[in-house]
């Protein structure tokens, strides 16, 4: 008698010797014993990521980096011989018996110098005050040279420091050893709070992604910096209520439709301090950067206008500041400078040699390489296809080739190619699935390969341009005898079709000992702001996912629309409209997991932070019924609450757009909860005031609802500020679910 299944029947009895082979390995395994250790576990998990701070030095044909705690070292990957530059150890502050000790460094050009940046006292994200040391390669000498610096950095020939101290600019030569102030105003007359030379404010930092507002010339002729004035900007005061007297902070935060930062680009010719203001016209829109040609003296300035869907590229004569524009770019929606979620900073650049530049756009639908002339004449499209160009990563004049990384694979890789600047003889380097992160020697001829996919941690390897491993830096063999010893949840990448017919790539990580005769609840652990990426083919390193998964949760993620890496269209469909679609496929995300036969289509629940905090709580009220619970971390509740330069990129202006800002408000959706809703949120949040909690707690009040709320007062955006404070906010968010998903109805 012959026995047939069907394709599901097949399927079943694939899944049963699975789930079996699981429990009995499972079975055996340590698993964590609280919430505490899960998160700890995060460090196991994740291993080592390599190399660190790298620098490549001697014209890239050697790199270095911190070996230990100290200790730098260099690399040659010709020979792969390794040698101790600096032995932190060895070393003392300058007049003291304290141990040196710093956080970064950096390298002179001709590789004779490196600068420490040492005692840093942060300000905004990406900024703080710090102390700047020289170090002597040759002479083994370490002498401080600047103090209490926001910025400083070696100038290419390695004859001076610049740096930028209390709203003003210096340079320290070395030949003389004096120090020259480069601008006065800053403390002209009457002190002048929020207004600086080569500083940014924190709008300006936070949302265009540079800490430092000046840049060397490539000849150390000349410095290009940003006067940034904040005067008129209104100012946001917040406490943490600790004593008697209230202390407040306070700074200049220009909410939408306020008075922003006024910026102009000056130049200063170095040797005699002349400065010259380049010809470009504000008009209430922003320069958000500034970038040296390869002509001596001729500066490339982009100009925004405030809705950031209008570009203008300038050239500037760095000596008279004539400014010529040379070509603009318009957009329905907005237009990029750079991509804050995968650190990338520049989308437009300049190489050595050449007068050309090269633009990352999405003009023509995905966002691809074009080639232009200095007169702003585009010579040619380099890349094309239905994928993305993320990252160029070295542009090779002579050789005319460009090394970029792109989604080519799939969106939810990166792989790194090489293709000819005519477009042709297109070559794809790394070949291992997954996500990779490249770190390219300036010569071209070596990279860094930092990569891994759902079945291999970290990997870290040396390879020359051809692709070839030289050296294998990292493998995480801890990492692999972790797992092998510990249960762990792997992620599965997966994906569904909307009701209108979107593609949604999504992940998933199944509990332990998974069975697939029980239903499980779901949690669905989402950000979804524009640009940003939440599912990659990448290693599952979070203790707190893997907590969940041992609890007995199913976690996803969900590459929602507005998400990069899929294309103009899928991104910037949330234009004017923040929340609509990205509510819409958490939703559908949410309904496709409950139509799966071990999911309880009852109990699911949506979690985020900051703009995944605005979504779980947009969500859950504008879509009633299909989360039970909505934890809800520093949320945006009211975008017309939110800082001008991100918001009115995606939502454009009042007045105009005073009722687009009303749809995607959560306040106006208060009367809809009908579930459980967790908000944490601290007072001292610089990004998202609290205000936006207590107003969406005043109109849940006004409307009869319900929701719980915690308040860490010292915490800034992360809410908890230290590692105690954390342990209890993921507690009090696991403690939420096993009350009022696992076990709890709704009251």
């Amino acid at each position: 008698m012959q026995c047939r299944l069907s394709t599901n029947g097949l399927l079943a009895v694939a899944l049963l010797i699975a789930h079996l082979a699981t429990a009995q390995t499972t079975a055996t395994k340590t698993r964590y014993q609280n919430l505490n250790e899960a998160l700890s576990a995060g460090a196991q998990l994740n291993g080592a990521s390599g190399p660190r701070s790298v620098n490549w030095i001697n014209s890239g044909n050697q790199f270095s980096f911190i070996d230990g705690q100290q200790t730098i070292k260099t690399l040659d990957p010709a020979t792969q011989t390794e040698t101790v530059v600096f032995d932190g150890r060895q070393h003392k502050f300058p007049g003291t018996d304290k141990p040196f000790n710093y956080g970064s460094f950096q390298w002179s050009k001709d590789s004779k110098n490196i600068l420490f940046q040492s005692n840093f006292r942060p300000v905004y994200r990406r900024s703080g005050v710090s102390d700047y040391y020289v170090y002597s390669v040759v002479d083994k000498a370490l002498k401080l040279v600047a103090k209490d610096a926001q910025t400083a950095e070696l100038a290419p020939d390695g004859s001076k420091i610049g740096y930028e101290r209390g709203g003003n600019l210096f340079v320290f030569d070395f030949a003389t050893q004096q120090e020259t102030q480069l601008t006065d105003d800053r403390n002209a007359g009457p002190a002048k709070p929020a207004f600086y030379n080569g500083r940014f404010g924190w709008a300006y930092e936070e949302e265009f992604g540079l800490a430092q507002a000046w840049e060397w010339s490539p000849d150390s002729k000349f410095i290009a910096f940003w006067q940034t004035d904040e005067r008129q900007v209104p100012i946001y005061r917040m406490t943490d209520y600790r004593g008697f007297d209230e202390k407040y902070d306070s700074l200049p935060y220009p909410r939408v439709g306020d008075v922003n930062p006024t910026v102009r680009i000056g130049v200063i010719d170095v040797a005699n301090r002349s400065l010259q203001w380049m010809n470009v016209a504000l008009n209430d829109g922003y320069i958000p950067r500034i970038y040296w040609t390869s002509q001596e003296g001729q500066l490339a300035l982009i100009h925004l206008n405030r809705k950031q869907n209008h570009l203008r590229l300038f050239m500037a004569n760095g000596r008279t500041g004539e400014a010529q524009q040379i070509m603009e770019e318009t957009s329905n929606t907005w237009i990029d400078v750079f991509d804050f979620f995968a650190g990338i900073n520049h989308l437009i650049y300049f190489p050595a040699g050449v007068k050309e530049f090269y633009w990352v756009s999405d003009r023509g639908g995905y966002s691809h390489l074009y080639r232009y002339d200095y007169a702003g004449k585009l010579l040619n499209q380099i890349t094309k296809g239905p994928w993305e160009v993320t990252y160029v990563h070295h542009i090779d004049p002579k050789a005319k080739k460009v090394f970029y990384t792109s989604t080519e694979a799939a969106p939810t890789e990166r792989q790194l190619y090489v293709i000819d600047i005519d477009g042709r003889n297109k070559q794809r380097l790394t070949t291992v699935a997954g996500r990779h992160a490249v770190n390219f020697s300036p010569n071209g001829k070596f990279f860094i390969d930092r990569y891994s996919n759902v079945q291999t941690p970290t990997q870290v390897e040396l390879r020359d341009i051809s692709g070839k491993l030289l050296k294998p830096l990292e493998t995480n063999t801890k990492v692999s005898e972790y797992v092998a010893a510990h249960t762990f949840a792997p992620k599965e990448l997966s994906s569904f079709t909307t009701s209108d017919g979107q593609r949604i790539d999504i992940s998933i990580i199944k509990p332990l000992d998974f069975d697939i005769n029980k239903k499980y609840p779901v949690v669905l652990d989402i950000y979804g702001g524009p640009g940003a990426q939440s599912v990659y083919n990448e290693w599952a390193s979070s203790g707190w996912h893997q907590w969940l998964a041992q609890s007995g949760y199913i976690v996803v993620g969900v590459n929602n629309r507005g998400s990069g890496g899929y294309g103009r269209d899928f991104e910037k469909i949330v234009y004017e409209k923040l929340g609509k679609y990205e509510s819409q496929d958490f939703v559908e995300a949410a309904r496709y997991m409950a139509a799966l036969p071990y999911v309880d289509g009852n109990r699911m629940a949506i979690r985020g932070h900051s703009y995944g905090g605005y979504m779980s709580s947009y969500t859950m009220l504008t879509h009633p019924g299909v989360f039970r619970v909505s934890l809800v971390g520093a949320p945006v509740t009211d975008w017309r609450l939110y800082d001008s330069i991100y918001t009115e990129r995606y939502m454009g202006l009042l007045p105009e757009n005073e009722e687009k800002y009303k749809a995607s408000a959560v306040t106006t959706y208060a009367k809809n909860l009908a579930g459980k809703m967790f908000i944490a949120h601290s007072t001292m949040d610089e990004n998202v005031h609290v205000r936006n909690t207590f107003q969406l707690m005043n109109a849940l009040e006004d409307a009869g609802k319900d929701a719980d709320l915690r308040i860490y007062p010292p915490g800034a955006h992360g809410v908890a500020y230290n590692p105690a404070s954390y342990q209890l906010l993921m507690q009090q968010y696991i403690n939420y679910l096993e009350a009022n998903l696992k076990s709890g109805a709704v009251n």
